[in-house]
C-alpha cells in the first residue's frame, strides 16, 4: 500500500489534520524524538485507529491533538481550528480519555458522573436524562451506588468512558482504553464506541497497541518509533499481504516446527496458533519451496491479518541479524524435561483452594495441576480470581482452604523455600528504574543468593543471551520497552528457576519483541522449566499447552487451546477464535447464573 498520509482526503471531511509534526523530549540526559515529521488525517464521523506498540508516539500525538502539548514544529488542525493558536476552543469540543483516567475510587459511580458533569458544565436539569442514557449504553445501571474502587477493570474503563461523554463531544480521543481488560470487556467497549459513532456521528481517534483492533477501524494510522509507517483502510493493509499467510502442520511438535520455519528462507513471521504454526512469507517467496524444505509439512492458505502487514514493515526496517537463533537456556538439574508420552510429574498442584476476603469469596474451590515443562495459561475476566490464584501460587497470599504445592513444597509450611525455585516477571516489569542494567542484574542475583564467580557467570550469561552488553550503564527507566522486557526476564532467570511465573508479560511491546519473547519461553519449556502465565491477550494464550478459564472465582473450562476452541464451535461460528471461545465460556456462565 503506497497511499500518501496527506492524500485521499477532502478538507471538508477532515476532523483532524496533522502536518509534518515533530516533538522531542529530554530523558536521562538524552533527546528522545517522540514524533518525527508525522503527516496524517482523520475523517469526521468515523473511527480512526492510531495503532502501534508502547513508545511509538501515540500518547504524545494524542496530547498534541488535545492542545495539552505544543509541537516543536509542524501544524495540527482540529475541527477546523489551529490547536496551537486556540487550544481552549478545541478543548471545548472534544472529550479525552487518557490511559490513566482519573476516576475517584472513594466516590460512587453516580458521584463520579456528578463530578465530571460539574467539570464539563453540564446543566443540572440535563443530567438525569444523560446519566440514564450513559448507564444504559455502558451496562452500569445496576451499579450507580457502588464505589468506583470496587468495580472490575472493565467496568472502570466503561465508567471512565461514560464520564468523558457526560457532555457529548464532537471529537472523542481514546488513549488505549482496552489495555488490561479482558476480551469480554474489550468487545463491550467496542460495541459502545461503534454505537456512539453510528447514532451520534461522533468522530473517534482510538489509540491501541492491540493490532487486531485496527481491523475494526474505518481508517488506520500505523505508527512506530515516532514515524508513520502507513495509513489507510485496514483492508488495504491486509490486501497487500494476499497469498502470503498460511497455517502449517507437520509430524513434529509445534515449537520445533516454529523453530524450523523461523530459520527457513522466505519466511518472515511465525506464531504458534493452537496445535499449528501460522506463517507469513516474503513477497518473493515460493510456498512450494518452503513446504519442500521440511518433511511432511503441509501449508494451508489463510486470510491475511492486519498484523501481518505491520510485521512485514518492521522486518524490512530491522537491522541485519535481528532474527536470533533459538535461545540457549541453562536450567537446574531438577528441571530437566522428563520426555516420553506418559504422565509427567506435576510441579504445581492446586487442590480445592478457596480464598475469602471477609464475606467475599475471590477463589472458590479451584483445582488444577501443571506438569513439568508445561506452559499453562490462567485466563479470566477482570475480577475472575486469577490474580488472587496467581498470588497464592507465588506464596504471597495464603489460601483460606485447600492445598497448594509448588516444586514439591506445601505453601502453607514452606512458602519461602518454594519461592527460591520460582522466577517472577510482573506485568509492568519488576525493575528498579533508577538503577542501571548492570545494577539491576547484580541486585537480583544477590536477592536470589548468588555471589562470587557464580554471580559473575550469570550476569555475563544475561548480557550475552539478551544482548544487554551495550546498555549496561543505561538506567532501566530509559530503556525501550522491548529491552525492559528482556532485562526483566533476565532478572527473573538469574537463579535458574525451575518454575517461571509471568503476569501479562508482553503487554504493549511490538510484535517482533513479542515473538522473540515467546521463542525464549518455548526454549525454557523444552529445557524442562514450567511456565504459568496470566494474560488477556488471546494470541499469547495460543502459545500455552493448556489453558484454564475462570469466572467469578470458579473454573469454567480447562484444556488445550484447540480443544477449548472446538467446544465453542457451532453452525454460525464454524471456526471460532480463542477470543470467541473465551467469550462463549464466560457468557455461558453468566447465562447459567441468571
Amino acid at each position: 500500500m503506497t497511499e500518501s498520509p496527506a492524500a485521499a482526503s477532502n478538507a471538508a471531511d477532515e476532523a483532524i489534520r496533522i502536518e509534518n509534526v515533530r516533538r522531542s523530549f529530554r530523558s536521562g540526559g538524552r533527546t528522545v524524538e517522540a514524533l518525527a515529521g508525522v503527516t496524517a488525517w482523520a475523517a469526521r464521523s468515523r473511527i480512526t485507529g492510531l495503532v502501534g506498540p508502547d513508545g511509538a508516539g501515540k500518547t504524545t500525538l494524542m496530547r498534541l491533538i488535545a492542545g495539552l502539548l505544543l509541537p516543536d514544529s509542524g501544524r495540527i488542525e482540529v475541527l477546523g481550528v489551529d490547536v496551537a493558536r486556540e487550544p481552549l476552543a478545541v478543548q471545548g469540543r472534544l472529550g479525552y480519555m487518557p490511559q490513566r483516567f482519573g476516576l475517584y475510587e472513594d466516590l460512587s459511580v453516580r458521584e463520579n458522573l456528578d463530578l465530571y458533569a460539574d467539570l464539563q458544565n453540564l446543566a443540572p436539569g440535563a443530567r438525569a436524562a444523560r446519566y440514564a442514557e450513559l448507564m444504559h449504553m455502558t451496562g452500569l445501571e445496576p451499579f450507580l451506588s457502588r464505589m468506583a474502587g470496587r468495580l472490575s477493570g472493565g467496568m472502570k474503563q466503561k465508567l471512565g468512558l461514560a464520564c468523558t461523554l457526560v457532555n457529548p463531544p464532537a471529537l472523542l480521543l481514546l488513549d488505549e482504553p482496552t489495555v488490561g481488560v479482558d476480551p469480554v470487556s474489550r468487545r463491550e467497549l467496542w460495541q459502545i464506541i461503534e454505537l456512539l459513532v453510528r447514532d451520534s456521528q461522533t468522530t473517534v481517534l482510538f489509540s491501541t497497541a492491540y493490532l487486531d483492533e485496527a481491523e475494526r477501524c474505518a481508517h488506520v494510522l500505523l505508527i512506530h518509533e515516532g514515524r508513520l509507517l502507513g495509513s489507510g483502510p485496514p483492508q488495504d493493509f491486509m490486501a497487500e499481504m494476499s497469498g502470503r499467510s498460511f497455517l502449517a502442520t507437520a509430524p513434529i511438535g509445534r515449537r520445533a516446527l516454529q523453530e524450523s520455519l523461523a530459520e527457513t528462507a522466505g519466511v518472515i513471521d511465525t506464531v504458534i496458533q493452537g496445535g499449528r504454526v501460522r506463517l507469513v512469507t516474503a513477497a518473493s517467496a515460493d510456498p512450494q519451496a518452503i513446504a519442500a524444505g521440511i518433511a511432511g509439512l503441509a501449508l494451508t492458505p489463510v486470510p491475511p491479518r492486519f498484523e501481518d502487514s505491520f510485521v512485514a514493515r518492521l522486518r524490512t526496517r530491522a537491522v541485519s541479524g535481528e532474527r536470533r537463533p533459538t535461545p540457549e537456556v541453562a536450567v537446574t538439574a531438577t528441571a530437566g524435561a522428563t520426555g516420553g508420552e506418559g504422565k509427567r510429574e506435576a510441579v504445581i498442584s492446586v487442590q480445592h483452594v478457596t480464598r475469602r476476603f471477609g464475606p467475599f469469596i475471590a477463589v472458590d474451590d479451584v483445582s488444577f495441576e501443571v506438569a513439568r515443562g508445561e506452559v499453562f495459561g490462567l485466563l479470566g475476566a477482570n475480577g475472575a480470581g486469577k490474580s488472587t490464584t496467581f498470588r497464592m501460587l507465588c506464596g504471597l497470599l495464603p489460601p483460606s482452604a485447600g492445598a497448594l504445592r509448588v516444586a514439591g513444597f506445601d505453601l502453607r509450611t514452606a512458602a519461602a523455600v518454594a519461592r527460591r525455585r520460582i522466577g517472577y516477571m510482573a506485568q509492568r516489569f519488576s525493575l528498579y528504574g533508577d538503577l542501571t542494567v548492570r545494577q539491576n542484574l547484580t541486585f537480583f542475583a544477590s536477592v536470589y543468593g548468588l555471589s562470587g564467580s557464580v554471580q559473575t557467570r550469570r550476569i555475563e550469561w544475561a548480557m550475552t543471551e539478551f544482548a544487554l552488553g551495550p546498555l549496561l550503564l543505561a538506567r532501566a527507566n530509559d530503556l525501550p520497552l522491548g529491552f525492559k522486557q528482556r532485562l526483566a526476564l533476565a532478572c527473573a532467570l538469574m537463579h535458574e528457576p525451575e518454575i517461571l511465573f509471568l503476569d501479562e508479560p508482553t503487554s504493549g511491546v511490538d510484535p517482533l519483541a513479542r515473538r522473540e519473547f515467546w521463542r525464549r519461553i518455548g526454549a525454557l519449556a523444552a529445557g524442562g522449566v514450567t511456565v504459568l502465565v496470566t494474560t488477556h491477550f488471546m494470541e499469547e494464550a495460543e502459545y500455552c499447552d493448556r489453558l484454564l478459564i475462570m469466572s467469578e472465582g470458579r473454573v469454567l473450562t480447562e484444556g488445550t487451546p484447540d480443544a477449548i476452541k472446538a467446544a465453542a464451535r457451532r453452525a454460525e461460528l464454524p471456526d471460532p477464535t480463542l477470543e470467541d471461545a473465551f467469550i462463549a465460556a464466560v457468557g455461558a456462565r453468566g447465562a447459567a447464573a441468571a
